[in-house]
């Protein structure tokens, strides 16, 4: 799943991106109003977290130009605390959910996990398929009970898939989704990564919809 930051103020932009590194999600920054919204309309991202004080073009009308293209991601504002007609103003712009500063870190993270499950119907935080259990609140996954090791990558693609339920993903926004933008990409990454995952959690888990891209199994 990918994130992106949108925060000018250096310090407080790392701490978010160590933040949610830390929890398995794919991490790109802006700092610049102009860039922001570039960013956000021309590339694909899972959920935004976006402050509203930056140079270039505030963040309230860079919220409003992504609604206003017909972008639906889910975006987290973070204000000043008590700053509320902030508040009023983000939700009145397309914010989905608001989060006063300073904040606590697990509650950011909570917050972004429910807004990218409300932006696909999920209401869980654990995902099932079959035996298959994937905990997003502490980024484990187990079958039949028993917890399952895998690599931050091999987590990522299953999270992704798990996120979609009874979709065919292609290569092409899996690569999206699961990459920074200046990641060198290989074609057959994926291929090894589901190889892998088939490997752990059963051979029949994930499906490869020749030509269009992967299923997982047990969805229709």
């Amino acid at each position: 799943m990918k994130i992106l930051v949108v925060e000018d103020e250096p310090a407080l932009q790392r701490q978010l991106t160590r933040l949610l590194e830390e929890s398995g999600y794919v991490v790109e920054t802006s700092g610049e109003g102009r860039d922001a919204q570039y960013r956000g309309e021309s590339e694909a991202f899972d959920a935004i977290v976006l402050d509203l004080g930056l140079p270039g073009r505030d963040g309230l009308s860079i919220l409003r130009a992504w609604r206003e293209a017909g972008k639906a991601v889910p975006v987290l504002v973070l204000t000043a605390r008590g700053a509320w007609h902030e508040k009023v103003e983000g939700m009145d712009a397309g914010a989905d959910d608001y989060l006063s500063k300073p904040f606590h870190g697990p509650e950011l993270l909570a917050r972004v996990r429910a807004l990218i499950r409300r932006s696909i119907g999920i209401a869980s935080p654990v995902l099932r398929c079959g035996d298959v259990e994937l905990d997003t609140r502490n980024s484990q996954v187990s079958l039949g009970g028993q917890p399952v090791a895998l690599t931050s990558q091999e987590f990522r693609l299953l999270q992704y898939l798990m996120h979609h339920p009874g979709s065919v993903v292609s290569r092409a926004e899996l690569t999206e989704h699961l990459y920074a933008q200046d990641y060198e990409r290989d074609s057959n990454t994926l291929e090894v990564f589901v190889g892998r995952l088939r490997k752990k959690l059963g051979a029949d888990l994930i499906q490869t919809v020749r030509g269009m891209g992967y299923r997982l199994s047990g969805h229709v």
